[in-house]
């Protein structure tokens, strides 16, 4: 008795632990809020929004594509492989197994990165070059299902049909097809189950705005996943939930006997087969007509690549730009500028336009990388105001290489309910204790060591050593008070109330104060960290002119105005703060003050051997 019940509650545990993420998942896709811990109602609205999004159909639809014409070529390939091998002898048979297995036993990334140096040689980074690498490693996985079942066949029986006067194709169809088709079949279906699931390999080959939903949630990340993913989600676990019941309903019945239940399983087989089929080609056209009209829009050379965080820019705005000129758009996000550095130096894509972080510019002029802008193209340009730009001086002193496009600050994040902000004015706050197992740090190396160095009176951009030193002594005694280190999960915790302040940066900080209304902002009065990002074209640019239309009408005050809404982050076009109300205005996490800016340093780029100082003194603080 004890034992059957033990067994129960076993797998009810393994259950919960399976299925309650999808749970919550489907719970999410119905909540009227972006926050993942309040609920803002019952609503539809993020299923309306999922199948709008452009960008989130391109990805599904492209996902599809990709498995679809993967499986299908490479189930043909693998199948004429394993007849070939099958036909070998034992020692050609060994060598020939021994390469297929290559593939299937390298770690992802390493093939991914071999395969991305080889397609840069001769190719362009596309949607092509990602189908070329699914086939190459569903390949294996069809042949090692394909080749037992020629095992087990007869050859001589092929050869009897052959004597018989049947041709080639005749007799493999009736002799050898019907042994081998279930093989066949299970090796599409891996080559189908690998390929949807790929992230590593699409990941290193895919090129400028070719995006599977593995890649696009990857980059959505930093920002949080959008709920109209939630939704896709949903309706995907829904789609597999149905097929698997048409196709095991009433699996575990009687055998049929009387004429009743035959004509019973007659209905039953057509009912499968109906929502089948049904389902697989709603899928399969869906797939196929998002990417005829996405094909349709992209033809032509008049073309930019663009280069962006995830989730900085609203869709729409895109789609207008292509609107109003013709040009079209390929887009592509990155996580952070460390990144978005790689990738360009990598010298995959030729990009024309970047946006990205201050010290990374800097950078990037220091080593020729970056044009500079014809302003007198840009008659929009007159809108951003000047007081930014020349905030600018500290990465673009001649102001001749950058637009800019989003700033802020980093500070600390509050619960008033929880928090005096008396007692938060200095960056002390954070060392002396009062808020023990009730703080969040900020998981990032330069953000985290700039309270510290603010607080010993040095610069954010200190290199020395022994100052470094100070700053890690101070952090190092400080980890055992930290309740968590965050990034992305930082909006959440503060909205659900679960610490009395945390350090972040003031987007972040803007979004949380909206969700809740106990939450506040503060920039202690030391000073600390103001950040500007901003658009640049670099070397690679091959569509000069179109890369300054797209910074002109980014300038623009519609566009603005849109993409404001849509991050929420100060924006320097003059037209999009004076049409905010005055609570907007007065909000300090959107428009830092003077003051509060004038206290602040914008971070400046490090060397690597500064860098490499920096980064091990993170590890060393991370690995306590």
């Amino acid at each position: 008795m004890v034992k059957k019940i033990a067994s129960k509650v076993y797998m009810g545990l393994i259950f919960l632990f399976l299925y309650l993420p999808i749970f919550v998942l489907i719970i999410l896709s119905f909540n009227n809020s972006k926050s993942k811990v309040k609920w803002g109602g019952f609503t539809f609205d993020w299923y309306v929004k999922c199948f709008q999004s452009e960008s989130i159909m391109s990805a599904f639809s492209t996902t599809l594509q990709i498995t679809l014409l993967a499986a299908i070529i490479s189930t043909i390939i693998g199948t004429l492989a394993a007849m070939g091998i099958s036909s070998m002898k034992k020692k050609g048979q060994t060598i020939y197994l021994g390469a297929t297995n290559i593939p299937m036993l390298n770690a992802d990334i390493v093939t991914g990165i071999s395969m991305m140096l080889l397609f840069v040689k001769f190719m362009n980074l596309g949607f092509v070059t990602v189908l070329i690498a699914h086939i190459t490693f569903d390949i294996p996985y069809v042949i090692l299902n394909v080749l037992p079942k020629l095992k087990q066949t007869n050859k001589y029986t092929y050869e009897a049909a052959l004597d018989l006067g049947a041709s080639p194709l005749y007799a493999f169809f009736k002799v050898t097809w019907p042994e081998i088709s279930s093989g066949v079949f299970s090796g599409f279906l891996m080559a189908v189950t690998m390929s949807l699931d790929d992230f590593s390999i699409t990941y290193f080959t895919k090129g400028a705005g070719v995006n599977t939903l593995s890649t696009m949630l990857y980059t959505e990340l930093k920002k949080g996943v959008k709920p109209e993913l939630y939704a896709l989600s949903t309706i995907l676990f829904f789609t597999v939930l149905l097929l698997l019941v048409v196709v095991n309903i009433n699996s575990n019945k009687a055998p049929v006997t009387s004429v009743k239940n035959v004509n019973r399983a007659k209905k039953l087989r057509v009912v499968k087969r109906t929502v089948s089929i049904a389902i697989v080609a709603v899928l399969v056209i869906g797939c196929f007509s998002v990417f005829a009209v996405s094909s349709g829009k992209g033809n032509g050379d008049n073309t930019i690549t663009v280069l962006n965080y995830g989730k900085y820019i609203d869709e729409s705005v895109l789609d207008s730009f292509e609107q109003e000129t013709g040009i079209t758009v390929k887009y592509e996000e990155y996580e952070d500028p460390e990144e978005m550095y790689t990738k360009y130096k990598s010298g995959a894509i030729d990009y024309d336009v970047i946006c990205t972080s201050d010290y990374i510019i800097e950078k990037l002029i220091s080593e020729g990388e970056v044009n500079k802008i014809d302003y007198s193209t840009m008659p929009n340009y007159k809108n951003v105001q000047q007081d930014i730009v020349d905030m600018s001086a500290s990465f673009d002193p001649t102001h001749e290489y950058t637009v800019p496009y989003f700033y802020g600050t980093l500070g600390i994040l509050y619960n008033k309910k929880m928090a005096d902000p008396a007692d938060l004015k200095s960056w002390d706050c954070l060392w002396n204790g009062k808020f023990k197992d009730e703080m969040i740090m900020i998981n990032s190396v330069r953000d985290a060591f700039t309270p510290a160095l603010r607080t010993l009176g040095y610069s954010i951009n200190e290199t020395d050593p022994d100052k470094l030193d100070q700053a890690y002594d101070i952090l190092n005694k400080q980890s055992s008070d930290v309740l968590a280190y965050y990034v992305d999960e930082t909006c959440d915790e503060m909205v659900a109330e679960n610490a009395a302040i945390a350090v972040c940066y003031s987007g972040e900080a803007a979004a949380a104060m909206d969700e809740n209304e106990n939450l506040d902002y503060i920039v202690p009065d030391e000073g600390s960290n103001l950040w500007i990002d901003s658009w640049f074209i670099p070397k690679t640019c091959k569509n000069q002119e179109g890369a300054q239309e797209f910074l002109n009408y980014i300038c623009g005050d519609e566009p603005a105005e849109l993409n404001f809404e849509y991050v929420y982050y100060a924006s320097p076009i003059q037209a999009v703060c004076d049409n905010q109300d005055e609570e907007t205005k007065e909000n300090e996490a959107i428009n830092p003050p003077a003051d509060m800016v004038k206290n602040c340093e914008v971070y400046r780029a490090f060397t690597d051997e500064e860098a490499t100082l920096y980064n091990t003194l993170w590890q060393r603080l991370k690995s306590n």
